[in-house]
């Protein structure tokens, strides 16, 4: 009988990749270090910009001139009073600066702590507030916001750059002329006592970092999404950074071959660990290009990436794939999307529908794997050769413990096959969530002396070790004495074809005090017309009739996280407040 302790998983590996990995005693950037000494002109990351009749242009930076510059910030921030531990926000998208800023802090000890810029005054002001920030790095398209909350933290020093900086020459000079004033990048000045980035490169430069960083000091906080209330700063080490990212890395070493390097499809936000472990730490280690995308949500630019640079790593989300798919230069078999070796899908479950429909539009297959914000990032994955099983999150990582337990004492094993919530141990879990002790041990317990993470997630393992994640504890809903999980029931709805994006949560019953309904909320595909009968017809064959939502709303678009979740909470909160 197979039991977790088996790790049956293993047995499902590919061919080559190892069950067991050493990792070495250094801080995360050391491997930006050493790949430079190894292809110091070789690219790492390339700002790309389209221009009218001549098309898409790019500028690139060397490994070389990656690892000075974050050189020099690091002596900088230390020449400005950064000490060992503090913590460093990032106000970025994706961009040269953000990769710089990453491992310049890094390098003078500091802690990162990356903030999704896109945050509304208040909330900004939270995560700043939480992790002690002193030192904030923005775009100056987040300046003026930062200098709004900066009276109500603790923020000494704002350090400003433009997006533009590395942005090919004439790119830059149209940009200048016709976009950064009526876009809002414009900065004619910081305020006295806050920075250039590019000065203090430049005064900086050929300086480095004398403060000694080890394996166990803390890296980054990464806060998690905030899915199910406030969000949480998970507190990860430089060992657990890279743990993680070489257990990731054995996936993506699979492809290799002698005669060409890979590139990464950068759109993934690096303020999310999904971006900081699978894109640029990996494309570090492994000395691999990044084509940077700072709008994941223009469609257009990142088809066009795709196609002009030839990226070979595409690390996604289902609303990315989705979107790629329904984009009519895709349907239409204009784009080409050939190039493409690795495309890996994470954040949110994948829809089966769209899973297939992206594999036939672009002759490439998605690998659906899982994460956390705690571990720090990827945990499971879907192997490269072996079966991509289809509403699999795939196998374990390498060196990775798991455990399904009894929802009902959250301490018994349940047979495999059955379900129950998904721990986890490794080297790659969190030390806990920053300031939040309660919540820390609720979500870390020792047992047989292993810290085991308790995820939340409701989820399965069969006999050869493929998982497969239910739902959310906290999103489960009780219909009729029955347990229904959304999750099966969005993937229900998202196979019709006139659907383009599904949300499902369990709402306060309007005829029935103290129970639960179920409502959907449907994004339509451009031109359909579909009625709330039609819908639930088409469920009645795929569903129990207890998990058939009676209540359907039609709306423009779901409410998401920055990597696509869907904020399930902000639909009920919706219905509450339309019944006000």
């Amino acid at each position: 009988m197979v039991t977790y302790a088996d790790r049956p998983w293993i047995n499902s590996y590919d061919v080559g990749l190892p069950s067991a990995l050493e990792f070495p005693e250094v801080p995360l950037h050391q491997f930006l270090k050493d790949t430079t000494a190894r292809i110091p002109h070789h690219t790492a990351l390339i700002t790309p910009a389209a221009l009218p009749v001549l098309g898409r242009v790019s500028k690139t930076v060397t490994y070389a001139e990656l690892d000075r510059a974050s050189d020099a910030l690091a002596a900088a921030l230390i020449d400005l009073g950064l000490k060992k531990s503090d913590r460093v926000a990032i106000v970025m998208p994706n961009s040269v600066a953000f990769v710089i800023s990453f491992f310049g802090i890094l390098k003078a000890g500091g802690v990162v702590a990356a903030t999704n810029p896109t945050y509304p005054a208040e909330r900004m002001a939270h995560q700043i507030n939480d992790c002690d920030a002193e030192f904030v790095l923005a775009m100056t398209l987040f300046y003026p916001l930062i200098k709004q909350i900066q009276p109500r933290t603790k923020v000494k020093t704002v350090i400003a750059a433009n997006i533009k900086e590395y942005l090919p020459s004439l790119a830059k000079l149209l940009f200048t002329i016709a976009r950064e004033k009526k876009d809002g990048h414009f900065l004619a000045d910081v305020e006295t006592g806050d920075y250039w980035l590019q000065d203090l490169l430049q005064k900086y430069a050929g300086k480095r970092s004398t403060v000694d960083v080890t394996p166990d000091d803390l890296a980054i906080f990464q806060y998690t999404g905030g899915t199910t209330g406030v969000s949480k700063a998970a507190m990860s080490k430089h060992r657990a950074l890279v743990a993680n990212m070489l257990q990731t890395e054995g996936f993506v070493d699979l492809l290799d071959s002698p005669s060409g390097d890979q590139i990464f499809l950068g759109a993934i936000p690096f303020f999310h660990v999904y971006g900081l472990v699978v894109v640029v730490s990996t494309s570090v280690y492994r000395g691999y290009s990044v084509v940077l995308v700072p709008n994941p949500r223009d469609i257009d630019d990142v088809l066009g990436n795709i196609e002009s640079f030839r990226t070979t790593l595409f690390p996604g989300v289902p609303a990315l794939y989705n979107a790629i798919n329904n984009h009519p230069r895709v349907q239409s078999g204009e784009i080409d999307l050939s190039s493409l070796q690795l495309c890996l899908s994470g954040s949110a479950p994948l829809p089966l529908a769209t899973k297939e429909e992206f594999e036939r539009l672009s002759g490439s297959s998605v690998r659906e794997g899982f994460g956390m914000s705690e571990a720090p990032t990827a945990t499971h994955v879907n192997p490269i050769y072996k079966e991509n099983r289809a509403g699999s999150i795939g196998l374990p990582l390498p060196e990775m413990d798991m455990r399904i337990v009894s929802l009902e004492d959250e301490e018994t094993d349940v047979p495999v096959g059955e379900i129950g919530e998904l721990l986890m141990a490794g080297p790659n879990v969190m030390v806990g969530y920053h300031g939040m002790l309660d919540e820390t041990q609720n979500v870390l317990r020792e047992k047989d002396g292993k810290r085991w993470l308790y995820t939340g997630d409701i989820a399965r393992m069969d006999e050869d070790g493929y998982f497969y994640i239910v739902d959310r504890k906290k999103d489960m809903a009780l219909i009729g004495g029955y347990n229904v999980y959304p999750t099966a029931i969005e993937d229900a709805i998202s196979r019709h074809s006139a659907v383009l994006e599904v949300g499902v949560a369990a709402i306060p019953h309007p005829d029935r005090p103290g129970q639960e309904a179920l409502k959907a909320w449907i994004v339509l595909k451009p031109g359909q017309e579909v009625s709330e009968q039609d819908i639930i017809a088409f469920l009645e064959d795929k569903l129990a009739p207890y998990e058939i939502p009676r209540r359907i709303a039609f709306i423009e678009e779901l409410p998401k996280t920055a990597v696509g979740k869907t904020l399930r909470r902000e639909l009920v909160r919706m219905e509450i407040d339309s019944r006000a």
